[in-house]
């Protein structure tokens, strides 16, 4: 009788992790595509940068000098 409760719970705690996960992942996927149309970051840019990382290619982003100046006091 035991080890029966055991598996059922088992199954409960993998169904309610199995679909509080599914949740998460759908409302991740929500906020990166309702986020690029208000204006935000596009992140679908930062996925590429695995596939054009030679020094050629250009950058994802442009840094502005006041932001690389605050950078650069950051990094010491």
């Amino acid at each position: 009788m035991e080890i029966e409760t055991i598996r059922e719970l088992q199954a409960y705690g993998y169904t309610f992790a199995s679909v509080f996960l599914a949740v998460i992942f759908y409302a991740y996927i929500y906020h990166l595509y309702t986020s690029k149309k208000k204006g935000g970051k596009d992140y679908e840019k930062y996925a590429n940068m695995a596939l054009n990382d030679s020094l050629e290619d250009t950058p994802v982003e442009k840094i502005e000098p006041l932001d690389e100046e605050k950078q650069n006091r950051s990094n010491k």
